[in-house]
């Protein structure tokens, strides 16, 4: 029998779906509620999750999905009930939390539980039960209480996961860790063609999953693929996750709607942006608005240890004023990275933050690159690079707030830099160190090639910033932050060629409280 609290978030989540519903002209009857198609599959081919965890709850995620290759995923016109349940043992004996919640053809069989009433920075476990079906056992886990101060932090941040360039080991070592949470800074799937071997991997593709995506449907083709896979289930299962987009959930290097060759972008953008929606742990603040957009970013707070800002790069931000790659630097007032409603939130929520650390998980490199050194001025305008004018407001933010040890984190370069963020970018030599960034390479995009390596490696000489980098090693990111320390430790395995490939730490770094920068150890 369901408590107050979970009536009241199966009758929210209800509303939700009846706001899409009301929004698309499709409504969803009683007798439908309780109906649908019966299949003996198994229902629970896409997985479980957990993300964007609170002190006292969680959201909990599935997707209903016998056939996930068929238009609807096996599962009728019809909105069904799922049952949900939460324990402190896995053993699932010790039962805390359970209720329903509607699972609705309008957003794919998909269910997104706002769990609430639950015991701050404490372990969880919770399941899901469609008819005679039971889903795998999650675990997740509550953020510290907001006035506690906690010892340790530890998560991890990935991005870029290349279906077709490889497998995923970095997963399995990150469903071995123990971790508050798991940070995706984007390209969670990949827009292209996939061929009927699955490029590097070498296995089937089922057909409606290989054309690019542009419709709605295609769109679940795609999230379908990527979620049955089990490294990636695995790592969902195990940690909360909290998730940013970058550009390949919609389009290469796109800026609000439109991509270089493509000036309107509107309705892909907006089947893709419900499709993530679908296939992430988000909640109902972030569902799909009629216009198409989709509220993204938002805050955590780790009692007073650290903040974290999650940011959204893409869907704000205005088309390039130079070139959509390399080129001079334009200095464009009114160019925007992150939107100025963002750029206001941002803003006040580093003015009102007495965190110890404050990250900003980010799409893309804020500290700069120089491509051609004192010859030129060539910079990469798919980076904050193109929008120097932007970068400064948001430095001046950082400036005016005090903020203390701000962090970036950053995804999307398929290379690893550690670098110091300079208050004057452009002038490294001779600026503060305001800043740390770290960028992480990919979990498996440009697979066991070697790519940036040559790309990049003869401007880091340009570059006095950037403390460490390498261009070819496919991984991932560890941090555990204390009081006194960040530490970072960079996670890589030698191939992905194989789903088993070994995963060990190949460098560490250290950012002192008070001190920005990063030093090797």
């Amino acid at each position: 029998m369901a408590t107050p609290t979970d009536r009241r978030t199966f009758l929210a989540a209800t509303g939700a779906v009846a706001g899409l519903a009301a929004a698309t002209g499709v409504g969803v009857s009683p007798a439908e509620a309780s109906s649908g198609r019966h299949r003996d599959d198994d229902p629970f081919t896409l997985g479980i999750a957990s993300g964007d965890p609170t002190a006292d709850g969680v959201v909990l995620w599935t997707r209903l999905a016998p056939e996930p290759f068929e238009a609807d995923g096996g599962m009728g016109r019809h909105a069904v009930r799922v049952e949900w349940r939460v324990c402190t043992d896995e053993g699932m004996r010790c039962e805390v939390a359970r209720g329903r919640a509607l699972a609705a053809p309008e957003l794919a069989h998909s269910v997104h539980v706002e769990v609430d009433g639950l015991e701050p920075d404490r372990e969880y476990h919770y399941q899901f039960r469609y008819r005679r079906a039971v889903s795998a056992v999650g675990r997740t886990r509550t953020l510290p209480a907001a006035r506690s101060c906690p010892a340790e932090l530890r998560f991890a941040f990935v991005s870029c996961q290349d279906f077709a360039s490889g497998y995923y080991p970095s997963y399995v070592d990150i469903a071995g860790q123990d971790l508050g949470f798991v940070l995706h800074l984007g390209d969670y799937v990949y827009e292209g063609d996939v061929d009927d071997r699955g490029g590097y991997r070498d296995a089937p593709v089922p057909e409606p999953a290989r054309a690019a995506p542009r419709t709605l449907e295609q769109w679940r083709y795609r999230y379908s693929l990527y979620k049955s896979d089990p490294q990636l289930q695995a790592a969902h299962a195990r940690h909360p996750f909290v998730v940013t987009w970058d550009d390949h959930e919609v389009a290469n290097d796109y800026a609000g709607t439109a991509a270089e060759g493509r000036p309107d972008l509107a309705a892909v953008r907006a089947a893709a942006y419900q499709a993530y929606y679908e296939h992430q742990p988000l909640r109902r603040a972030s569902i799909p608005r009629p216009d198409g957009g989709l509220r993204l970013y938002r805050g955590l707070e780790f009692g007073t240890l650290a903040s974290l800002s999650v940011l959204d790069g893409r869907q704000y931000r205005t088309v390039p004023a130079g070139t959509w790659g390399e080129g001079p630097e334009v200095r464009d007032p009114a160019a925007t990275m992150l939107g100025r409603e963002q750029e206001r939130w941002l803003d006040r929520r580093l003015h009102a933050s007495r965190a110890r650390w404050n990250v900003l998980g980010g799409n893309v490199m804020v500290s700069g690159l120089d491509h051609d050194g004192p010859t030129g001025d060539v910079v990469w305008h798919d980076s904050w690079d193109g929008y120097p004018v932007a970068r400064e407001r948001l430095f001046r933010s950082l400036e005016s707030s005090r903020v203390s040890n701000p962090v970036f984190v950053t995804g999307d370069w398929h290379s690893t830099f550690v670098s110091d963020v300079h208050r004057q970018v452009e002038r490294p030599g001779d600026s503060p160190v305001i800043a740390t960034e770290f960028v992480g390479t990919s979990i498996s995009s440009n697979g066991d090639r070697e790519v940036y390596g040559p790309y990049y490696g003869p401007m880091i000489a340009y570059n006095p910033q950037v403390r460490f980098f390498d261009g070819d090693r496919r991984g991932y990111v560890r941090c555990t932050v204390t009081p006194g320390q960040w530490r970072t430790e960079l996670r890589m395995t030698p191939t992905v060629s194989t789903p088993d490939a070994p995963t060990s730490t190949f460098r560490e770094f250290v950012v002192e409280d008070g001190r920005p920068g990063a030093v090797e150890v």
